[in-house]
């Protein structure tokens, strides 16, 4: 059961890429703490990473999502709620986590291996699996190779193959180009960064500077590195360490 905690409602949000049954183990096992647990898919991605990739290249509604339409399909998912939940999110997912943080939407947020939001420099070595050197007319569906060298980088070629084929999904290119702002001086509800010194795409440097980027002197504001953790972190054998870490973040955080 939730010990000395208020919000028992949990979303899940997912970054860019990858389906969004990437969540389904933190779910059932969140779930098994007492919370409850959705994991929306992105507006197009309502299907399997197979039917997804089948609807390649034609499919013009996924290839022209933007932003700005990712951030309101996630505060319209929000306002229906019963309460203002916990938002965690991964990649791209922890950059609109930020965003509801800022805009006091939610209890709490966690960014896990986010991407940061304006302000905080972005690598140029993800730019390319990320498609940001292609025509934005088109989906983008980063290559098995892409995928091994940024997101499953240390990990078996057996186990590389097999996450992506059950994971890798087209992804717009518009909304990978586009930006957040947020106002870091802001006081804001917890927000909790998580990086990895394995990740090749939001590298833990990332993580750290866009951490400290926010005004920690009035909103609680937690950062942690783990160990040897790559991108494809909320798929590793060792995911339940930062979900038990999150458990006890929230609840030190009075969430």
């Amino acid at each position: 059961m939730i010990a000395a905690t208020t919000t028992t409602t949990i979303v899940f949000i997912t970054g860019a890429f990858v389906s969004h049954h990437i969540w389904d183990d933190w779910i059932a096992w969140f779930t098994g703490k007492g919370y409850n647990c959705i994991a929306p898919p992105w507006p197009y991605k309502d299907g399997t990473a197979e039917q997804l990739r089948n609807r390649r290249p034609n499919d013009t509604d996924l290839a022209g999502l933007r932003l700005q339409e990712l951030q309101d399909h996630y505060i319209a998912i929000i306002a229906k709620l019963p309460e203002k939940p916990i938002v965690i999110g991964h990649s791209l997912g922890g950059l609109i986590v930020q965003v509801l943080v800022n805009k006091d939407l939610v209890a709490a947020g966690i960014a896990i291996h986010s991407v940061p939001p304006q302000g905080v420099r972005l690598f140029d070595s993800v730019k390319k699996p990320l498609g940001y050197l292609t025509s934005a007319k088109k989906t983008h569906l980063m290559s098995l190779n892409e995928w091994k060298k940024s997101f499953t980088n240390g990990m078996g070629e057996k186990e590389q193959e097999a996450s992506y084929n059950e994971f890798v999904i087209p992804e717009s290119k518009q909304v990978l180009k586009d930006t957040a702002k947020v106002d870091f001086k802001k006081p804001h509800p917890p927000l909790l960064f998580i990086s990895g010194t394995a990740d090749k795409m939001t590298p833990e440097s990332l993580n750290y500077d866009n951490y400290l980027k926010y005004d920690r002197s009035h909103s609680v504001t937690g950062y942690q590195e783990f160990a040897g953790k790559n991108h494809f972190v909320l798929k590793l054998p060792s995911w339940q360490e930062e979900a038990e870490y999150i458990i006890d973040w929230l609840l030190i955080a009075n969430v």
